[in-house]
């Protein structure tokens, strides 16, 4: 594998090439993902099976299989948790009254909501106490919007498609701020940023970005190689946000086709005729694993020449959860990873 250290290197490849793979760089995995996925293997490792999960611990096919193989339950909802056992709350968060019902079941619980999702909790708590309407930006029934919105819903309102900008209704248009999923597109969601500008002049932007650096990273190293791309493939499973985004993404900045698949073998034949130049990317729940099957089942058909296309690189790591790290100082254990 060759490696391309800037964005704008793509023009120097041989054009003559029929048949070639940009692989993008940064792709897969999320520091909250990591967290998230470490954080049940060590509670698996330092509690034993079986480990209960409040929905997917992270959007990923994958991922969910191979924890439950080891001895994960996951379920919908709390009340499907025996008394007194152990859950574990996954990246995408859940709102108070999920804790509340959790303490009410005399539940053990690990909270492994990825920081930045908590992060926009605490914009939610913050701007609701000053009083002010929230415009949430996100997918309706998506859980980090549900888990979000739950933190003030007499304050929030959802604004998912365009037309649900003409159904806001604020109490004073001078105390309005927009916050936003944080895994959205980043063009989409400053196009419904423009609209409810259009409305509300003096609405307020959250105080840092909410959509993630990673979200932002994946897109932005689509963006740098979808244009010489016939086919962009996406690793990533049909429920995760960011991956969904990523073929949107893919396709709005050029790419002829491009698809969403879990595994390898989900390739449809079809999609690689008369196809020279295929770029693979994954979402942020995504391990590498499934990438690198997907480049095998590639190089079969002749895509051997790979080039990966890095437009950051990610140092971000997040510490794991309180209620994890005191037993852990206790107990160490190395972690079995599911990567």
């Amino acid at each position: 594998m060759t490696t391309t250290p800037e964005a704008g290197d793509l023009a120097a490849t041989d054009p003559a090439r029929t048949k070639r793979v940009l692989l993008a760089k940064p792709r897969g995995y999320c520091a909250g993902v990591d967290r998230a996925v470490i954080t049940v293997e060590k509670a698996l490792e330092t509690y034993g099976a079986p480990i209960y999960v409040r929905k997917e611990i992270v959007h990923n096919r994958h991922v969910v299989d191979t924890l439950t193989e080891r001895g994960v339950i996951f379920v919908d909802e709390t009340d499907e948790v025996p008394e007194g056992a152990m859950v574990v709350f996954s990246a995408h968060g859940v709102s108070p009254k999920v804790h509340e019902e959790a303490e009410a079941r005399n539940l053990r619980t690990i909270d492994a909501t990825c920081p930045l999702v908590t992060k926009v909790h605490k914009e939610v708590n913050r701007f609701a106490r000053d009083d002010y309407d929230i415009l949430l930006i996100g997918h309706e029934g998506h859980e980090e919007v549900e888990g979000t919105a739950g933190e003030a819903p007499e304050r929030v309102q959802l604004v998912d498609k365009p037309e649900d900008v003409d159904k806001v209704e604020v109490r004073d248009p001078n105390k309005v701020v927009w916050l936003s999923q944080t895994t959205l597109s980043v063009d989409e969601t400053m196009e419904r940023v423009d609209q409810l500008k259009g409305k509300f002049p003096d609405l307020q932007a959250p105080p840092s970005d909410d959509i993630c650096y990673a979200t932002s990273n994946r897109q932005d190293a689509v963006k740098a190689m979808a244009a010489e791309c016939d086919l962009v493939i996406v690793v990533g499973s049909q429920n995760s946000s960011n991956s969904k985004r990523l073929v949107e993404v893919a396709l709005q900045a050029g790419a002829t086709d491009s698809h969403l698949i879990d595994y390898a073998e989900q390739i449809d034949e079809s999609w690689l005729e008369g196809v020279g130049t295929i770029g693979v990317t994954s979402g942020a729940s995504v391990p590498d694993v499934l990438v690198f099957q997907v480049l095998d089942h590639l190089a079969e058909r002749g895509w051997t020449d790979v080039d990966e296309v890095t437009t950051a690189n990610e140092k971000v790591t997040f510490a794991l959860p309180r209620e994890l790290r005191k037993d852990l100082d206790e107990n160490p254990n190395n972690p079995k990873s599911v990567r």
